[in-house]
């Protein structure tokens, strides 16, 4: 292969925090390495995976890196940097990015947007980490209208439905009191 027939490749970050269940439970940390391992572009070339320790943006866990393919890189193609990169649809988003042509030669899905980072980005302060995690809540649930499987079983959904309701309840018993 010549530096001119380059598929995209990916950093994948698994060090310190990401990759780990302490930092990120609940996530097939494994299974999702093995799953960016077996992705392919657009001419059935395999996406090289090189894993990194630490990439330095630990509070972004778990962290990936789309490099360009050649054709990219030559079209303009910028490594794009991916953060909270932790469900499986965002895999699915990838994949089908670099199946496309990934940085450089075809848009970025609209998914993997929201996920976009950089190596220098900063710890957001404590009220900005709020809204951050709302607005992500608010991404997961709009995920689960459009893919109805993606949510989760039946018990799930209606102990979110009741923690929904509970909170709502609240909001109506300050309002009152208030009032």
């Amino acid at each position: 292969m010549t530096p001119t027939d380059r598929p995209c490749r990916l950093v994948v970050c698994r060090g310190c925090c990401c990759g780990t269940k302490k930092k990120r439970p609940g996530v097939d940390h494994r299974g999702q390495l093995e799953r960016l391992g077996a992705l392919t572009d657009h001419e059935g070339r395999g996406v090289p995976v090189r894993v990194s320790t630490c990439l330095g943006i630990c509070f972004k866990a778990n962290v990936v890196v789309v490099q360009p393919s050649s054709e990219g890189r030559a079209a303009g193609g910028r490594p794009v940097w991916l953060g909270d990169f932790t469900e499986d649809r965002l895999i699915d988003r990838l994949d089908d990015w670099i199946f496309a042509g990934g940085p450089g030669a075809a848009p970025l899905p609209e998914e993997l947007a929201a996920h976009v980072t950089s190596k220098d980005a900063k710890k957001p302060k404590k009220s900005d980490r709020k809204k951050l995690k709302k607005r992500a809540e608010r991404e997961r649930k709009r995920a689960e209208r459009e893919d109805p499987g993606a949510g989760g079983d039946k018990k799930s959904k209606k102990k979110e439905k009741k923690k929904d309701k509970k909170a709502a309840g609240k909001k109506d018993k300050k309002k009152k009191k208030k009032g």
